[in-house]
């Protein structure tokens, strides 16, 4: 993997529009019209889930979807509100208000856009799939349980947001259950789940949507039944886009909201790029990380100032797009077209929608989000890797995201440097040695070795945990005094910091000893970082061989010399 050269910045829509085409075009209408249709009562289902009217939603999918297709990676990524940041929307509501949660995500912007920039789009890729899954199942299970109240119509105000708390409230209440809000809340979710049995084209949140909604409102003209709706719980909502407004900002409050910037940055990121990776194996397409991040940093920043929610790429409605026919942002931006006619000509019909109904809709979502396939799958795998889908698991459920998603990350490092460590080795030669051993190469080169000369080999990148392991290997052989120290460095990609401080101290400590250090098949950018480093001054210039057969005929000439 590498990061230099030069940042391609151009987003995926200059290129798509270079050999489009008429037929190219109706496809991508077609497919933005299904995935504005299907995106619809996911908008306004994220933004009531996450604290926020419907009307938020929907200006999150409309401004937001545009912007991730104008200026992403990805040819067919839809962007707008998910469920994955439900959890922590609302936590922030909760803590900061709706101003912060506009500078929140105006600052997980601005960190994506900082990503993109320092090309960290393919490193997020590599957080490890245990991580990934737990708290992805973690906000699963969350999402659920903020569903139940309105599912059984309990009617509970001001539950916990804590989920043990939540849940003992939900317990302690079950003889509050509502039977018309069940008999809604049931009906609607049989419709979602067998909708796709006589088409998977069909989007069966919306023929739920459409069909109770229908019966609600001809059941309570005819016979007063009556149901909880979106008009009773937020009263008439607006038409309009909110014009543009900015934000408060004072040190006090970006520091105490940056951990949850952070948090809604990273899962952006992730889910994103997981979701055009899904996208590049089944359309063929090679998504643009960076730029991608670039897009996805542009639609957080700007739309907090239209009063919207956190956005990201929408598996879902990335692969209805896909499955659709679009290839192209186009389709995006014309979800995000349509979606804003319905939302300036139709939002008066909104007001209809059960609360029961899209309750449904959410469980529906956090099922299909648990992944509880995946979840039984790990557990055959290492025990390494269950403990820490677990840990990610267990601190989303009952702490919060952000604590999940830092702890995460760290056990994704330690991970990372404890199967490093293990894959890398310091090998001892002494007597002969030989050069070709660790290769492909049929033929053996044996070199004799001068009594006197001890060999090591580090087998792998020379940073900080290896760099320990080969000073304790140095302290258990110091009862064997050698004249030379010869240190084989053919197969170190990189040093690091401490690497090199603890090879200066190596060097330092056996120079007093009268003991020589010679470093053999150095790579040129491991020799940049020592000569950096002054290493070259303290060992000589001729202490630096570029190969082992160098190394070895110079130090067993110094053994030689000074027996």
């Amino acid at each position: 993997m590498s990061i230099s050269g030069a940042l391609n910045l151009q987003p995926k829509l200059w290129s798509s529009l270079k050999h489009y085409s008429a037929e190219r075009f109706r496809e991508d209408i077609v497919a933005g019209i299904v995935v504005g249709i299907v995106a619809l009562p996911l908008a306004i289902a994220f933004g009531i889930a996450s604290g926020v009217s419907p009307t938020i939603g929907l200006i999150t999918a409309i401004i937001g979807g545009f912007i991730v297709s104008m200026m992403g990676g990805c040819s067919v990524q839809i962007g707008g509100p998910t469920g994955a940041f439900i959890v922590i929307v609302y936590n922030i509501i909760a803590q900061f208000g709706l101003t912060g949660l506009a500078l929140a995500t105006a600052m997980a912007g601005i960190i994506l856009l900082l990503m993109g920039f320092f090309r960290l789009g393919t490193v997020i890729k590599f957080i490890p799939y245990p991580v990934v899954v737990g708290f992805t199942a973690g906000i699963a299970l969350t999402i659920f349980s903020t569903q139940v109240n309105d599912f059984l119509g309990l009617g509970l105000k001001d539950l916990p947001g804590e989920f043990i708390p939540k849940w003992g409230a939900i317990l302690s209440n079950l003889s509050l259950i509502d039977l018309s809000t069940v008999a809604v809340a049931v009906v609607s979710l049989a419709i979602i789940i067998f909708t796709p049995k006589i088409s998977k084209k069909l989007p069966g949140a919306l023929i739920a949507i459409i069909i109770v909604t229908a019966l609600t409102y001809i059941l309570n003209m005819t016979m007063g039944f009556e149901v909880e709706t979106i008009g009773k719980r937020f009263g008439d909502m607006p038409t309009d886009i909110p014009m543009p407004h900015g934000f408060d900002l004072n040190m006090a409050t970006i520091n105490m909201l940056l951990p949850a910037a952070f948090t809604i940055a990273v899962l952006g990121a992730i889910e994103s790029l997981l979701s055009a990776t899904v996208a590049d194996g089944i359309t063929g397409s090679r998504t643009n990380s960076n730029t991608e991040l670039i897009g996805q940093g542009l639609a957080n920043l700007i739309v907090p100032l239209f009063g919207g929610i956190p956005v990201t790429g929408a598996i879902a409605r990335t692969m209805t797009n896909i499955t659709n026919g679009g290839r192209t942002p186009v389709a995006g931006i014309v979800h995000a077209l349509v979606l804003l006619l319905i939302f300036l000509f139709l939002m008066p019909l909104i007001n209809y929608v059960p609360m029961a109904c899209l309750a449904a809709v959410l469980m529906v979502v956090a099922y299909n989000m648990s992944g509880w396939r995946t979840v039984v799958g790990i557990f055959h795998a290492p025990k390494s890797d269950i403990w820490v889908l677990l840990t990610t698991f267990l601190l989303t459920v009952i702490f919060d995201l952000t604590i999940a998603i830092e702890i995460g990350l760290l056990l994704a490092i330690v991970l990372f440097l404890r199967r490093v460590m293990e894959n890398s080795e310091i090998k001892a030669y002494s007597g002969q040695l030989d050069v070709h051993e660790g290769t492909d190469l049929p033929s053996q080169e044996v070199l004799n070795v001068a009594k006197g000369v001890s060999i090591y080999e580090i087998d792998g990148p020379f940073f900080f945990g290896i760099a320990t392991k080969f000073d304790e290997m140095m302290r258990s052989t110091q009862h064997t005094m050698p004249i030379v120290r010869i240190i084989r460095m053919r197969k170190v990609a990189f040093v690091d910091a401490t690497a090199i401080h603890n090879l200066e101290l190596l060097i330092t400590s056996s120079q007093k000893e009268g003991i020589h250090v010679v470093l053999s098949g150095v790579r040129d950018n491991v020799r940049e970082s020592l000569e950096h480093a002054g290493i070259h001054n303290l060992i000589g210039e001729d202490h630096i061989c570029d190969h082992i057969t160098k190394a070895v005929r110079m130090a067993n000439s110094i053994a030689t010399n000074n027996k």
